[in-house]
Order: C-alpha cells, then sequence, then structure tokens
C-alpha cells in the first residue's frame, strides 16, 4: 500500500477549470460533506453552486486512496501558448494528466478480489471532470477512481495512448472541406466527423466473476461512433484523436 505525506497546511480542492476545446465523458457536480475536521465551502458560478474548498485539519498527515481509487499528481497548466504568448491562470487549459502516485487495495467482485491495474509512478490521463482535487505540498492531485482514468500515456503524444478498461483510442477521420458543390467550408461549418480508425485498444472490462471480457474490435477497424461521445484530444502532428468506451461504437464499416 503506497501512501503519501501531507503537508501541515492541509488539503483544498481545486476550483472547476473554465471548459476547454475537448468534450469529456460526464461532468460530475460533487455534493458537499461536512465530516469532523472537514468544512466544505462553496460558491456560486453563473447559477451553478461549485465546491470551491475543502479544508482539512493539520491533524492528518497522511493520505491513503480506498478500494479501487488513485492518487494522481497533476500536470501544470500551460502558461504560455506555442507561441509564447503568456496566458491568464482563467485562459490556461485545464490539464487532463499526470502521474500516479498511490493506490487502493483494489475491490472484490464476487468472490475474487481484483487488484488495481495501475502501478505508481504510471503516467496516466484521467475524464476532465472526474474525482476530487486536493492540495498538498504546494502541488495539486486527483483522488478518482480506477474506472475513471482514460489511458495510460508515457509519451508526450496521445497516439501513444494505452486504453484502460473498455475504451478505444479513435484517429478520427478528416472532415470534408467542401460541400458536394463545391463551396469551401470554414472550421466552424466543417461536420463534425463521427467515423474513424482504432488505433488501440484497452483489456476489457470486468465481468460479475472479475474476469477480464475481450472487446469486439480491434486495432485497424473503421469504426462509426456516437457523435457527442468520448474525450478529445490533438496529436503532436495536429491529428485529431477520441478515446471512448466500446458501447460508444456503433457499427464496424468495410
Amino acid at each position: 500500500m503506497a501512501t503519501v505525506q501531507l503537508s501541515g497546511a492541509g488539503l483544498a480542492a481545486a476550483a472547476l477549470a473554465k471548459k476547454g476545446a475537448a468534450s469529456f465523458d460526464a461532468l460530475r457536480a460533487p455534493s458537499a460533506v461536512a465530516v469532523d475536521g472537514v468544512r466544505p465551502a462553496r460558491r456560486a458560478f453563473r447559477g451553478l453552486v461549485v465546491k470551491a474548498a475543502t479544508v482539512v485539519a493539520p491533524k492528518y498527515t497522511t493520505l491513503k486512496p480506498l478500494a479501487d481509487r488513485v492518487l494522481v499528481k497533476i500536470k501544470s497548466s500551460e502558461e504560455k501558448t506555442t507561441g509564447g504568448i503568456l496566458l491568464p491562470s482563467t485562459a490556461q487549459s485545464k490539464p487532463q494528466g499526470g502521474e500516479v502516485v498511490a493506490i487502493g487495495d483494489g475491490r472484490t467482485i464476487g468472490d475474487k478480489k481484483v487488484d488495481v491495474s495501475i502501478q505508481v509512478g504510471a503516467q496516466v490521463v484521467y475524464s476532465k471532470y472526474a474525482g476530487t482535487e486536493v492540495e498538498l505540498n504546494d502541488s495539486n492531485h486527483l483522488i478518482l477512481k480506477e474506472d475513471d482514468i482514460i489511458g495510460i500515456l508515457e509519451t508526450d503524444d496521445v497516439k501513444d495512448m494505452k486504453p484502460l478498461n473498455d475504451r478505444v483510442l479513435i484517429k478520427v477521420a478528416e472532415a470534408e472541406d467542401k460541400t458536394p458543390g463545391g463551396l469551401l467550408l470554414t472550421e466552424t461549418t466543417k461536420e463534425k466527423p463521427s467515423i474513424g480508425t482504432v488505433v488501440a485498444v484497452g483489456p476489457g472490462p470486468l465481468d460479475e466473476e472479475g474476469n477480464r471480457s475481450p472487446l469486439s474490435v480491434s486495432a485497424g477497424s473503421t469504426v462509426l461512433y456516437s457523435k457527442y461521445a468520448g474525450s478529445e484530444f490533438k496529436g503532436a502532428d495536429g491529428t485529431n484523436y477520441i478515446v471512448l468506451r466500446v458501447s460508444d461504437l456503433m457499427a464496424i464499416l468495410s
């Protein structure tokens, strides 16, 4: 069991960041919970009530994830654009990746104990609004369930991502530049494609006995998927990718 030492300043949940260009698996608004030594603070944001901070008494000195949860140290937000323009904090894109620094003991499915499949030290990508953010030792961390982690990414290029569980990584087909009549389309008027090529697949979901069920698609398949599903990313060369669950695939094309 890996544990993490906390600073005496305690933990603070980071505010919900401004929505970026990607679409996400889910947007969950956490409910407030009051426990001994913990005082949740809330603030209104354009009609929404958002959990702004959680103050934890300094007497708590360790943070150990339970069950199938993991603790991820979040990568820093980009402070400059690729052209070198300094971004204000409100314009910085919220990161979706980090390093796993602690894991829980796993969970029980039926009569089988299933360990967390992700190792401490792994570089991971997660659903943008998953989990609970905490601050420790002046660094932002995230506590989330293993299933909220999209994949493992040991490089800086999304094409190398290894999807987890029932997710697949798809290279999105390029959008049409012209209408059938020959009119050029701008980026804002191009129809969003929902066809792509499977680049990598996860090991499959866990069944009722705790065993992995292989996915029904494989790398190289051309698929049709739900238009607004999954999490979108851009590769190092500008290529568009999307990671989604296999249940969001509608058909295999050939």
